[in-house]
């Protein structure tokens, strides 16, 4: 009975090595799609005012978690059931991503009526602020789920060949990071002016190092504020462009002769530029098919 036991506790232990070893080689596999994920969420995550960037970070974060649990189980049983939906879904949600990306270069490009940002308007009623809140709210959560779906892709295929229990466990705690690490940074970002405000109130008048540390994270917010958006425009299309590249076998060889990252990029910006012609046009028509009727 005692030998037994040990030697379960021996099969643990060499299960939660290798766990421990996939996981590793796993995040750094997806490491890159992670920096896109920060990106483009920290963006998503800001324009709030102060007390209400924790509550909203908050509530995507919930929905990431919950595309998470969504995403795991389908993941596995199409990896071994469907594989070519897979390939399917990740082509799917890389013209969506290309889509996003080529209609914020568009806004930028061609004038637009001003919006009022959250943070800007203080006549807003409860029931306008909640609106605006649960649009950008869902608007984040719905891209998360498709970079979660390649997150969770790219991990799968890191451990393909092993058991099915390995896989379960190293892709879980690779989705469990992503949410945590992506959502952590991105919680601190936003609340970098609130650290640097304490750290000014407890320095002794204007000098020392806490009045200086603090004076640059209050200055520094709005340029990565600002910067964010751009940041999370290019990772949209470089994820994209990456998803058709690697995916897509026409494209394995494409532009070759330049970086891989230009090249997903490049890739990612003309889907997107289909893509939008081809949603702007469908808008177009729409109109003058209701007014026939």
């Amino acid at each position: 009975m005692a030998s037994g036991f040990f030697a379960l506790l021996d099969d643990i232990a060499a299960i939660m090595d290798d766990v421990a070893a996939m996981t590793k080689i796993t995040t750094k596999k997806t490491a890159g799609i992670l920096g896109d994920d920060l990106a483009v969420n920290a963006e998503k995550a800001s324009g709030f005012v102060s007390s209400r960037e924790i509550p909203v970070l908050w509530a995507i974060t919930k929905g990431s978690m919950l595309n998470k649990l969504i995403i795991l189980p389908l993941a596995f049983l199409l990896s071994a059931f469907v594989p070519w939906a897979i390939i399917a879904i990740l082509i799917l949600g890389g013209l969506y991503l290309a889509y996003e990306g080529a209609e914020k270069i568009y806004e930028f490009i061609v004038p637009h009526p001003k919006t009022v940002n959250v943070d800007l308007k203080k006549d807003f009623t409860e029931q306008e602020l909640l609106a605006l809140e649960k649009a950008k709210i869902k608007s984040a959560v719905v891209t998360d789920f498709i970079l979660s779906v390649e997150i969770v892709i790219i991990a799968l295929g890191s451990v393909v060949n092993e058991p099915l229990l390995t896989q379960i466990i190293v892709v879980s705690i690779v989705a469990l990071i992503a949410t945590i690490g992506v959502y952590g940074i991105v919680a601190l970002i936003v609340r970098m002016d609130d650290l640097g405000l304490k750290l000014i109130s407890k320095s002794d008048g204007e000098k020392g190092i806490l009045f200086g540390i603090g004076t640059v994270l209050v200055k520094a917010l709005p340029i990565v504020i600002k910067s964010l958006s751009v940041i999370g425009t290019i990772a949209l299309l470089l994820v994209a462009g990456g998803i058709f590249v690697h995916n897509i076998e026409y494209m394995h060889h494409f532009l070759e002769q330049i970086p891989s990252i230009l090249r997903d990029l490049i890739v990612g910006l003309v889907a997107g530029a289909v893509c939008l012609l081809l949603v702007n046009g469908i808008k177009l028509l729409l109109p003058k098919k209701a007014g026939k009727h």
